[in-house]
């Protein structure tokens, strides 16, 4: 098995032409990334693959000049470029590395060519996801992979990327990733892309006292002198690919392997999924029905296609999918262990942050799901007050007999005469009910409302009924303290889980000491799991809360969902859809809702528009779940999906043609569950 190094190099930089031979201790950039690959172990030959312009002559007199073969094809299509080179070197592996990369690692190179001889991999990197800094970037594939990836990419970027047509189709191909034992250099900044770039490059080779370099080396570096990184300061990480699959015209998609394994699923799985709202009833028929990866704020589904994921998982994933900071913590505490037969101290660690950050938060009992804790709460609520009735201010509650008994989801549940359901907002039929009744607990989704929450709040206290928040969705998205915090309304317990560990299962019940303390012997409730104090998902847990804390996350989300309120409001009208849709919650979750017309029911228009949403790259069911790893970029895609799909829906309604335009059956209108 032969394997060749290509070195991806051209003159023609936008930002910074001619960086791949400019001079870096007098030494060519290129030469420096040439030389790291000379001295990784694994490398059997090398190659420079450049362009064809005229102005890349100067990088084929320079490979010339020191004897190493270079290959030149198109300046656009390199993956057509990389696959003329492994032909022309007859290789059967390949390693890509890029010419903006001085300070490649041979070491990190030979130890990613080690990992993919190790498990056979088709395709082996240390950038899926990166954890190495920016600049020791290491690609390796089979000749195969590239051919396929040939014969299928068709997308610009995908010509452009070479790999990223490999990548988004993780579904056909064994990939292995190699993962940086040291914590946090995803952070760091070592690629030459600017001129800012360059003078930071120049200062660290003028300390350096050996090349190739070592990465070791430039971390004790900066460590002595850690001003250098503001020379140029970390933008997100692949930018210019962001910046570029936004503006990059959407090609139909495939569902194939997503339709076979829907099949293969249903077989031995009732509805051929775990959870309702991630199930074909939440889609058209025309839509992916399993993912193979997240990354950031974008998911990949089976058939290789990628969408701007705007369900973020029903909500969990706040941050974005692969997180570096909570994956790191994830990995450090598997190093320890999962689930142990004593509690860890963990389970303290988080408790304490919950304290001080939720109002109502005295004492802490953590549970793995949203069900797990709002009945925990109303058996807690029953036990504190010695009554027996609830009231639900309508919303979703968990999967219990409890939350479901006189719903349309009441099939199989025991009769639970002792709770009863009114709508959110109706405030005399709530007060009616209050103090009518002698009710343990009232449990309400604080989502909007303040004015009516706060009349909650002061009824419940007039009668010895206790307030009952679900935060379940609310919580640290809305305000890092939950809703109670945005609106200064205080409740008796509160429930949190979804965001609380970036995907991670874990939720909490938080409340009154006095309360809380009915869960400890004697005369206590029984609230107890075997899992309830898994280590991963409290430790993703507190490396979560500790971000969103200290990277200003709830007011990212919220500019996002302001933003994209006032944009979509203006498409709204622009398209004569105003009473036909709306959005409505506050901007950190913006709901979208359907009202029918002329003929068209409200469940069709919601059909259409998830179906043209999809078409237009853009995942969603029903609200505009951003995370943080949504940008500008994923925003402008994201209204770009919305004018295209509002335009479909004006021409359908106005033509009366909505149902035609429907591929397949209508989906059920979606219930909002987990």
């Amino acid at each position: 098995m032969k394997t060749v190094c290509i070195v991806q190099a051209r003159m023609g930089s936008t930002r910074f032409p001619g960086k791949v031979l400019a001079d870096l201790g007098s030494v060519p950039v290129l030469q420096r990334v040439v030389s790291a690959a000379q001295d990784a172990y694994g490398v059997d030959e090398l190659w420079v693959a450049t362009s064809e312009l005229p102005a890349d002559d100067e990088i084929w007199n320079w490979c010339l000049h020191e004897y190493i073969p270079c290959f030149r094809g198109s300046e656009t299509d390199v993956l057509s470029r990389f696959v003329g080179t492994a032909e022309a070197s007859k290789a059967d592996i390949i390693i890509r590395l890029t010419a903006d990369c001085p300070y490649l690692d041979p070491d990190v190179i030979a130890q990613v060519i080690k990992l993919r001889q190790l498990t056979g991999a088709d395709y082996a990197t240390n950038t899926d996801p990166a954890t190495y800094p920016d600049g020791l970037d290491v690609e390796i594939f089979t000749v195969e992979a590239l051919k396929l990836a040939h014969e299928h990419a068709t997308r610009p970027t995908d010509r452009d990327c070479v790999t990223r047509w490999i990548v988004r189709n993780k579904a056909r191909f064994k990939c292995e990733n190699l993962v940086c034992p040291l914590p946090g250099l995803h952070k760091e900044r070592w690629v030459l892309d600017t001129t800012d770039d360059y003078k930071f490059c120049q200062e660290v080779a003028l300390r350096l006292s050996e090349w190739p370099a070592r990465y070791l080396e430039i971390l004790t570096i900066l460590k002595m002198e850690p001003n250098l990184r503001s020379i140029n300061p970390s933008p997100r990480r692949n930018e210019r690919y962001y910046d570029a699959i936004s503006s990059e015209p959407i090609q139909p998609f495939s569902y194939t392997r997503s339709n076979y394994l829907y099949d293969w699923s249903e077989t031995n799985i009732p509805l051929g999924a775990q959870t309702f709202s991630k199930s074909k009833l939440q889609f058209p028929r025309q839509a992916p029905l399993f993912v193979t990866y997240g990354d950031g704020g974008y998911v990949y589904d089976a058939d290789g296609n990628e969408f701007v994921d705007l369900v973020s998982a029903l909500l969990p994933n706040v941050l974005g999918y692969r997180d570096p900071d909570v994956d790191a913590a994830i990995r450090r505490q598997l190093n320890n262990g999962i689930s142990f037969s004593l509690s860890t101290s963990l389970e303290s660690d988080l408790a304490e942050r919950l304290v001080h950050h939720i109002p109502c938060a005295e004492m802490v009992r953590y549970g793995k799901n949203g069900s797990d804790v709002t009945t925990a709460a109303v058996r807690l609520a029953r036990a504190y007050t010695g009554r027996d009735k609830i009231l639900i201010c309508d919303g979703y509650h968990g999967w219990h007999d409890w939350a479901n008994d006189n719903t349309i989801r009441d099939l199989g549940t025991f009769d639970c005469n002792d709770v009863t359901r009114v709508p959110f907002g109706d405030d005399q039929k709530v007060f009616d009910h209050i103090h009518g009744r002698a009710y343990a607990a009232v449990m309400v989704e604080p989502e909007s409302n303040p004015s009516y929450l706060q009349e909650l709040r002061n009824i419940c206290d007039d009668t010895g009924t206790l307030l009952i928040f679900d935060e379940i969705i609310t919580g640290f998205r809305f305000h890092i303290g939950g809703a109670q915090t945005l609106w200064g309304v205080k409740p008796d317990l509160a429930c949190f889980g979804k965001a609380m560990a970036n995907g991670m299962p874990l939720s909490a019940i938080v409340g009154r000491d006095d309360i809380m303390e009915r869960m400890q012997p004697p005369d206590n409730i029984f609230f107890s799991g075997t899992f309830f104090g898994e280590t991963l998902s409290l430790a993703a847990a507190i490396a979560t809360i500790d971000k969103i804390e200290r990277e200003n996350v709830v007011q990212h989300i919220n500019t996002l969902g302001t933003d994209l309120m006032s944009e979509v409001t203006s498409l709204i009208a622009q398209h004569e859809l105003g009473g036909i849709v709306e959005l409505y919650s506050h901007p950190a979750l913006p709901r979208i809702r359907f009202n029918g017309q002329d003929g068209a029911s409200a469940a069709q228009l919601e059909t259409l528009f998830r179906q043209t949403m999809i078409r237009s790259g853009v995942l969603i069911i029903a609200s505009n779940n951003f995370c943080f790893a949504h940008k500008q970029p994923e925003l402008t895609r994201i209204l770009n999906a919305y004018n295209e799909t509002f335009s479909v829906m004006s021409n359908a309604i106005s033509s009366g043609r909505v149902a035609a335009a429907i591929d397949g059956e209508s989906v059920t209108p979606t219930v909002r569950s987990s």
